[in-house]
């Protein structure tokens, strides 16, 4: 996978929002966009990824002299220890470190499996030069990410005698010959969780050091081996035949930045803040190890792959300031540098729970790596983030990640049973459990109520806030958000109080925290009766541990933090979450200092629900060594059951639950499978309109075990390729409301495990609503065999061109558009804005913008207007052999580039385009990629306003039938001769626009423009 060079920056998220990337419309005719920078708002010194244009080694196929293919084939993990790997690696360093020289840049990072790029430090006037230079495919900041925070297993189905570890020939067998990488916060290795044997020197099947470095001999036939990095309180001994690797990352971040050990953080893959000791014990920990809180006993923990190893890569760190936590994160060029070196080291699983907000790109730097870590056969699992309930909000979006939803299951309850009578059950582990203890009482009281004279949040119980002669002696109702959970209490206890109700305003998860007063975390449903009634004179409250309502909540149900889709970024034709697992209350290892004792805690997250994914491909992998990421993914997927609501009804929409929730108890049986690899995703990446050289797909026919359109008027038909599993017959059913669901054949026939059939399935709305996504599924069905997938629909107003042309002076262009639906769409447009041909700088030739042979490089100023809906920066080739390349950067009033895009297609013309571009100077840059001979080219710019030249449209307004193609007139008079003119015609507020171009024909010669 090479990219060719398209772009250096793209300016601001709303640009990938409206589908402009390097300012190119993906539905135009205009050369593809590179994969690469996004969401890159300046140019200003600080901390920057730089991808290279050459394929990295987990995705090279050849072409580069000297050098064989690294690519792995299917079925098969990259070798990064290969000869081929090497050299080529060493042939990618040389040439990163030539690229670096070249402005005098130092190299912190090198990338060369998984991504060819390196992250360095860079003065504004060292970025600006990269972005420029024909090497580099993207530059983008460095960007600081964050973590994403009954026995799960049991209610997984894992264990018991005719449980999944049963089947697996015990606990002992369920993983093994795994390894999983765990990019987190670090490890606690004295926890019991994590606790091997010492590491020998002998070659066999246990790990053993090789020297230094920890060798392990893997299932599927490949060799693990992993570093044991030391450092403050983590020495080699830390490392055993159950950690087999435990690195850190901190370049990105800055080991200067960091907070001390007095903060529980440590320069060492020793975990301080417990997020990864947590995760890394639910994929992975050792079994039945005993778990107390604060002299608590909650039972016995285990995780998902109890036999797998695990290799711990600290990627993310707490900040030197206590009170907050915007100091703590995960820099992107730390992420990278670990992803690139698990699969160097040979894992078989990485897990990534950590995020950055909703996806503005299927393809960031992150993405980008794990598409090279899934081509080198490593399977992926990711948290969906904690921003729901809210659509459109989910992160870690690419479609060869497994992106996670988290969900209930039963946990630990105390029910608050108020003086009138209302009982409320919620989640709790600190009043007293002991059998027959007596409840805990007292008085009633809103944190309100209870506040200091002027207190601002009071009713949040901000430190600080309430007043101990109104609150001692109370329990006290503190509503959730801002600050956090446990600081709630801590202010209670602060001043007196006895107790806590804390209660969610919006739907959310109840968590088992370790208070500092006995409390029960109780949902939205019962906030306005808590409310109310503690608002009266006299109220009391019975706070007892156990659910004595009689209503057991429905489980699983998807936690109301748990990120949705659907995912915005790149045409919305990828469905997202992928799975749903548990994440609500899950109990596992915490954080200590060396020689301190082993510590447990009770989390909640998507960052809680990856792991258990995680676990979940080990053990896969374990029964399947060469299982590929995408089969392990699909069979998840389609073996999955509905997650439930509140009222315990089956929960239907994908961009809630994905494909539902995860079955370890059928997905070794899938029936059907779902198989794509890199080919397929480079395709993908092609089809949403970024140039890696590969043969474009509609992003939507990716053979993933889910269907998305994220745009439908006309009846639109789907292709999927299955194989299956089992012999038989398998019969098709598919429903979404609104939309008539058509499936060819509508049977499969496959006479043994690993034959393959294709088929179709037709989409055509019926009374969908518009603009809106319509969602479904489509079964597979043989036996008692049900292979189900999701689907997503969204019907639009309207499909129109991204362009249409017309010449002469007087004249007219006909443009088709295919509307959603049935009715009435009015038409609009800002007219026609005449363009300016730019002046040759070199005043070399005086009816082009100038002539240039290779090498050549040319620099205009461009002036945009204010209110301008859309700048065009044209450039033409004289020579259409030729290659040119066009840069945009826009100034700040000091003349420094703050934003850039880029347009280098290997063809001769280019074209950035800038929609609701701010008022300002633009600095153009014309380099002559290759040109022998010299070749004249014409740069035409253009700032479109409102109000331009009359462009008449005929029908003003169109009578749409849906899925039936409508044309409309669009004509214009008495313009001026040897002129470019542009305009925008408007779809009415669908939010749509067709760009109309006019060329009036000979043109004089240009004008200067100041």
């Amino acid at each position: 996978m090479g990219y060719r060079k398209i772009l250096a920056a793209v300016a601001t998220s709303a640009l990938l929002a409206s589908g402009l990337v390097a300012g190119t419309a993906l539905g135009a005719a205009a050369a593809p966009t590179a994969i690469g920078g996004h969401g890159q708002s300046t140019f200003a010194p600080g901390h920057y990824i730089v991808t290279l244009v050459d394929a990295a080694a987990a995705t090279y196929t050849g072409g580069t002299n000297g050098f064989t293919p690294t690519r792995p084939s299917k079925g098969k993990q990259l070798n990064a220890k290969s000869r081929s790997v090497e050299n080529y690696s060493h042939y990618l360093k040389a040439q990163q470190k030539d690229v670096a020289a070249s402005v005098g840049a130092r190299i912190d990072y090198s990338y060369t499996l998984t991504l060819n790029g390196f992250s360095a430090t860079l003065s504004t006037k060292q970025a600006v030069a990269l972005s420029m230079n024909k090497d580099v495919a993207s530059i983008v900041p460095d960007e600081l990410q964050h973590v994403t925070a009954v026995p799960s297993t049991t209610f997984l189905g894992l264990d018991g005698p005719s449980g999944v570890w049963a089947s697996l020939g015990g606990v002992g067998n369920a993983g093994a010959g795994v390894v999983v990488g765990m990019l987190d916060t670090g490890i606690a290795p004295e926890n019991p969780s994590f606790a091997g044997d010492s590491l020998g020197t002998a070659a066999g099947a246990d790990p053993y050091l090789d020297g230094s470095t920890i060798t392990f001999a893997k299932g599927d036939g490949n060799t693990f081996t992993g570093t044991c990095q030391t450092g403050v309180q983590f020495t080699a001994a830390d490392c055993s035949t159950k950690i087999v690797g435990a690195r850190y990352f901190v370049n990105g971040f800055g080991a200067g930045n960091i907070g001390g050990t007095d903060l529980g953080e440590y320069l060492s893959p020793r975990d301080g803040d417990g997020h990864g000791s947590h995760t890394s014990s639910t994929a992975a920990g050792n079994p039945d190890v005993a778990a107390s809180i604060n002299g608590v006993s909650f039972g016995t923990i285990t995780g998902v792959a109890p036999a797998a190893k695990i290799a711990a890569y600290k990627v993310c760190w707490t900040g030197q300031d206590p009170t907050v936590t915007t100091d703590d994160g995960c820099a992107t060029s730390d992420l990278v540098a670990a992803i690139d070196a698990a699969v160097s080291d040979g894992v078989d699983v990485i897990n990534f729970s950590i995020g950055g907000g909703a996806a503005q790109t299927t393809v960031s730097a992150t993405d980008q790596a794990f598409l090279g870590a899934a081509a080198a056969g490593v399977f992926v699992s990711a948290s969906a983030g904690n921003d729901g309930p809210a659509s459109s909000t989910l992160d870690n979006a690419s479609p060869w990640i497994t992106t996670v939803a988290a969900s209930t299951i039963p946990s630990y309850e105390a029910t608050a049973t108020l003086g009138d009578g209302q009982a409320m059950a919620g989640a709790s582990v600190t009043l007293d459990m002991t059998p027959g203890a007596p409840p805990l009482e007292g008085d009633l009281v809103l944190a309100s109520a209870v506040a200091l004279s002027g207190a601002v949040n009071a009713n949040l119980c901000f430190a600080d806030t309430l007043d101990p002669a109104l609150a001692a002696g109370k329990i006290v109702v503190c509503e959730r958000g801002l600050n956090d959970r446990v600081a709630k209490s801590a202010e209670v206890a602060r001043v007196g109080g006895i107790g806590m109700i804390l209660i969610n305003v919006v739907a959310g998860s109840t968590d088992l925290d370790n208070h500092s007063v006995p409390t029960i975390h109780l949902d939205v449903q019962f906030h306005d009766a808590l409310m109310a009634y503690a608002a009266t004179a006299g109220a009391t409250v019975s706070m007892a541990a156990g659910n004595s309502t009689g209503i057991e909540p429905a489980t699983p149900q998807v936690a109301g933090f748990s990120s949705r889709g659907p995912v915005l970024a790149d045409g919305s034709d990828i469905l997202k979450p992928d799975i749903t697992a548990p994440g609500v209350a899950i109990i596992a290892d915490g954080a200590n200092a060396e020689g301190g004792d082993p510590t447990f805690q009770f989390l909640s997250g998507t960052s809680m629900a990856a792991p258990h994914i995680t676990g979940l491909a080990a053990l896969y992998l374990g029964k399947s060594p060469n299982a590929s990421p995408s089969e392990i993914k699909s069979a998840m997927m389609t073996s999955a059951y509905n997650t439930l609501d509140s009222a315990g009804k089956p929960v239907t929409n994908p961009f809630v639950q994905g494909a539902g929730h995860v079955d370890p108890t059928k997905y070794f049986e899938p029936g059907l499978l779902y198989l794509n690899d890199v080919g397929d995703w480079l395709s993908y990446i092609q089809g949403i309109g970024y140039d890696v050289g590969a043969d474009p797909i509609d992003p939507s026919n990716l053979n993933l075990a889910s269907i998305a359109i994220g745009a439908l008027t006309a009846p639109e038909t789907i292709t999927r390729t299955v194989t299956a599993t089992q012999a038989g017959t398998f019969t098709a059913a598919a429903s979404i409301p609104g939309i008539d669901v058509v499936v060819s054949p509508s049977t499969l026939s496959f006479a043994s495990p690993g034959d393959t059939a294709s088929f179709s399935v037709t989409f055509s709305r019926t009374n969908a609503p518009l603009d809106k996504f319509a969602t479904g599924a489509l079964t597979w069905t043989s036996g008692s065999t049900v292979v189900r997938s999701p689907i997503a629909v969204q019907p639009v107003t309207i499909v129109a061109p991204a362009e249409a042309s017309g010449t002469g002076l007087t004249g007219s262009v006909d443009v088709t558009v295919t509307p959603g639906g049935d009715g009435v769409i009015p038409l609009s447009t800002t007219g026609l804005t005449p363009g300016t041909l730019q002046r040759d700088p070199t005043n070399t030739v005086k009816d082009h913008s100038g002539s240039g042979e290779t090498g050549d490089s040319f620099q205009y100023t461009v002036k945009v207007a204010k209110g301008t809906v859309l700048a065009r920066f044209d450039l033409n080739s004289i020579d259409d052999t030729a290659d040119l390349d066009l840069t945009v950067y826009e100034l700040d009033s000091k003349g420094t580039p703050i934003a850039g895009w880029q347009s280098a297609s290997g063809s001769a013309d280019e074209r950035v385009d800038l929609y609701s571009p701010d008022a300002a100077k633009y600095l153009v840059y014309v380099d002559v990629y290759s040109a022998n001979p010299a070749t004249a080219f014409d740069l035409t710019t253009f700032s479109v306003l409102p109000g331009g030249s009359p462009l008449t449209l005929d029908p003003s307004e169109l009578s749409g039938q849906a899925g039936v193609q409508t044309t409309y007139t669009a004509s214009w008079s008495k313009l001026k001769a040897s002129t470019s003119y542009l305009g925008l015609v408007y779809y009415g507020d669908s939010g749509a626009s067709t760009v109309v171009s006019v060329a009036t024909g000979q043109r004089k010669l240009p004008v200067t423009v100041n």
